[in-house]
């Protein structure tokens, strides 16, 4: 059986998945994650719950972690090359989940008042959003992991009441491995029955072949390039069912011994690699990176880089994988990402920064050996696998709110800047002060029992890696907004100061009325119209660059009270709708509820050629600088153009964005006509991926209100 027509019977599979999903769950407004729903009939009954439907603390955890692990349905496809598919997610299941308090057990009431007032997403009470090593779970085997944790919890067992907590977290480690081995013992069994009942050879001896791998990595490390990346997506499937965990790791550098013995040792061909590395980034949209630098500066782009890329170009689903853009690359691996982007206009790869990602992380204080091993493993997040405890991505200080406080209490233009600088610094504070809460509670709300086990401390100090465990805490805080907030100061400066066309009273008027009647629908015009961010040498150009300068000034260099250090971003990940609504109208001529601005980006229509290279240049003058991203999201039409000369168009742009000092670029290169088709009718496109912002997903999983930040970001020019 060819491995072309086996990719496109789970490719199939996969589509038909997600549309049940659809049809059962609704639009989903995140990744697609790669979950199956598990049968009808499934019920669960975790053992512990408390009246509220809650649980807290290590041995709750792992107790209901262990009972999912040994009842999860058993998902085998004789297509595959990979047993199992994850069907839930422990961390949704208490009750009332999506409330920020109900699924925290700690009272922060003190903090919210001005949580409230700013509108913050604190990340209290968040999951995950650091990388595990892989590499120590490749070393040790589930066996291994297990024989650590016993070593640990003896050593501890004889420290008195004061390692009393670390014996229980052993305890809850004990249980959560055992609970995967019981998982992967049955997996190793149903692929072994569905080989009574497969009738073509060729389906059966790889049945016979995944039962075998499944029931040796019960206890023993991989060994083959196959077992490999079996051990990864069992990880990955235990951990999502645990808590949501998506980041990946440098998946060449991982693999590529595996692939160079079985090759040594004509165990494989590379087209075996290739459909082993297809299926794995079938079974779960994780974040890999590809390429880039090692510690030493050496390139890492080797053989295993090209089978993986050129694996996730015949996906034809949602991935996330990222190409590292650094000046001693293997451009030719570059170019062909590039050439993939282009042709299957699915919103993968992406592309990162090295140099400018490098440079900012040594300001806080570490080496270049360790900035580059600080990887693209999120939506606009690097890691340290295994080292570092981060909150990326989870906390953001929604600067429309904050500047629609301090131009309420603002009765004049000079007023107001003081104003947004006083009441931002009020949401630093506040914001650190909730990071510390988290930090001092996590542990017991929601221990990280899957991700502990890949990192370097938390099981050798018998500590979890959210309370002590981590070798760096390095706590990101990004801000959102920055383009309505950069053109209304913008705005102001050009209609009111320069051409007193407009008197600050009237402007307040207009916004406070939500620019009702027709002398406020003049005043928003005038407005709207005035220069934006991103078209290059405006007042709002220079706002943001300002902007930029007050976010770092409160924020880079900074620690929390209890002395975390702090580190800035610019993103808004898919908030760019709740954000939005908490915000009343602005003086950029944006009406109340309205969506704030994605990210970095400029407001679409800052300019009406729509420049690449202005938004290019207005989003390289805006990187924070320390290390963190502040992505650039780019929607394009290429039309008619010519391949090669998009390839090297493209090439050059993203180039130039680097060298500006750019860090991740995310790329959907769409056919505008087929995606206003699909808007408006998305069932003619099931199989339409986009990137919509660090993560892809299904376009036609898109609620309608996401999917028209999708189209409203189009630019409409050829490369």
């Amino acid at each position: 059986m060819r491995y072309a027509l086996r990719m496109e019977r789970l490719t199939a599979r996969k589509i038909e998945q997600t549309r049940v999903k659809q049809d059962r769950l609704g639009a989903r407004d995140e990744d697609d994650y790669g979950l199956v729903l598990p049968p009808a009939s499934f019920k669960v009954e975790l053992p512990v719950r408390d009246a509220t439907g809650q649980w807290s603390g290590p041995r709750a955890w792992a107790a209901n972690f262990r009972w999912l692990m040994e009842n999860h349905p058993c998902y085998i496809d004789p297509d595959d090359a990979i047993a199992g598919r994850w069907m839930f997610m422990l961390s949704r299941m208490r009750l009332g989940y999506q409330l920020s308090r109900s699924n925290f057990a700690f009272d922060y009431s003190h903090l919210e008042p001005l949580q409230k007032k700013y509108d913050i997403t604190t990340g209290i009470g968040k999951d995950a959003h650091f990388a595990p090593d892989y590499q120590i779970g490749l070393d040790l085997g589930w066996g291994g992991l297990l024989e650590k944790v016993r070593a640990v919890r003896l050593k501890f067992s004889a420290g008195g009441e004061d390692a009393a907590y670390s014996v229980e977290l052993m305890d809850a480690e004990e249980q959560a491995i055992l609970g995967v081995q019981a998982w992967m013992r049955r997996l190793g069994a149903a692929a072994a029955d569905r080989t009574m009942t497969e009738e073509d050879p060729e389906r059966r001896a790889n049945l016979e072949e995944m039962a075998r791998i499944c029931l040796k990595l019960v206890d023993r490390p991989p060994e083959t390039l196959r077992e490999a990346v079996q051990w990864i997506a069992v990880f990955n499937m235990a951990s999502r069912t645990y808590n949501r965990d998506g980041a990946g790791g440098q998946l060449d550098e991982l693999l590529r011994p595996y692939y160079v013995r079985d090759i040594a040792a004509g165990l494989i061909t590379d087209e075996d690699a290739e459909f082993y590395c297809f299926c794995l980034l079938l079974n779960d949209p994780h974040y890999y990176q590809i390429g880039g630098p090692a510690a030493d500066g050496t390139d890492q782009t080797s053989r295993m880089s090209y089978i993986i890329l050129e694996a996730a170009s015949k996906l034809k689903s949602s991935c996330n994988l990222t190409i590292r853009v650094w000046d001693g690359m293997d451009r030719a691996l570059y170019r062909r990402g590039v050439e993939i982007l282009l042709a299957n206009r699915l919103g993968y790869p992406r592309f990162s920064g090295d140099k400018a990602l490098v440079e900012g992380f040594m300001k806080n204080g570490y080496s270049a050996e360790l900035a580059r091993q600080r990887i693209a493993v999120g939506c606009n997040w690097m890691s340290l696998p295994g080292l570092e405890y981060t909150l990326n991505d989870v906390v953001k200080i929604n600067i429309a709110k904050v500047f629609e406080v301090a131009f309420a209490e603002s009765a004049s233009w000079e007023e107001l800047e003081a104003n947004y600088r006083k009441h931002f610094a009020a949401a630093v504070k506040v914001t650190a002060e909730g990071i510390d809460f988290h930090l001092d509670h996590q542990y017991l709300n929601e221990p990280e029992l899957m991700l502990n086990l890949l990192s370097h401390g938390p099981i050798e100090k018998g500590l979890d890696v959210s309370h002590g465990g981590a070798t760096y805490y390095n706590m990101a805080i990004d801000g959102a907004g920055l383009a309505v907030v950069a053109d209304s100061f913008g705005a102001i400066e050009q209609r009111v100061v320069d051409e007193k066309a407009l008197s600050f009273a009237e402007v307040k008027d207009a916004v406070a009325s939500n620019f009702e009647g027709d002398a406020g629908e003049r005043t928003r015009k005038m407005l709207d119209s005035a220069g934006r961010y991103g078209a290059g040498g405006t007042r709002a150009d220079a706002w943001a660059v300002k902007l930029t300068e007050i976010l770092d000034g409160e924020i880079a260099g900074h620690t929390t009270p209890h002395g975390f250090k702090l580190i800035p971003g610019w993103f808004t990940w898919a908030d760019t709708l709740r954000f939005g609504r908490a915000v009343g109208a602005t003086p950029n001529g944006r009406r109340a509820g309205e969506p704030i601005s994605h990210g970095a980006n400029p407001l679409p229509g800052f300019r009406k050629d729509g420049a690449l290279t202005a938004m290019a240049a207005a989003i390289a003058s805006v990187q924070p600088g320390y290390g963190n991203t502040a992505p650039w999201q780019l929607e394009v039409d290429i039309g008619l153009a010519d391949d090669e000369r998009a390839v090297e168009k493209l090439m050059a742009l993203m180039d130039g964005h680097f060298a500006l000092g750019g860090t991740l670029i995310n790329i959907n290169v769409v056919d505008a006509e087929k995606i206003l088709e699909a808007d408006r009718d998305p069932s003619k496109y099931p199989d339409l991926v986009v990137r919509v912002t660090g993560f892809t997903a299904y376009f036609n999983s898109l609620s309608p209100a996401f999917r028209q930040l999708v189209v409203k970001r189009l630019i409409r020019e050829a490369v």
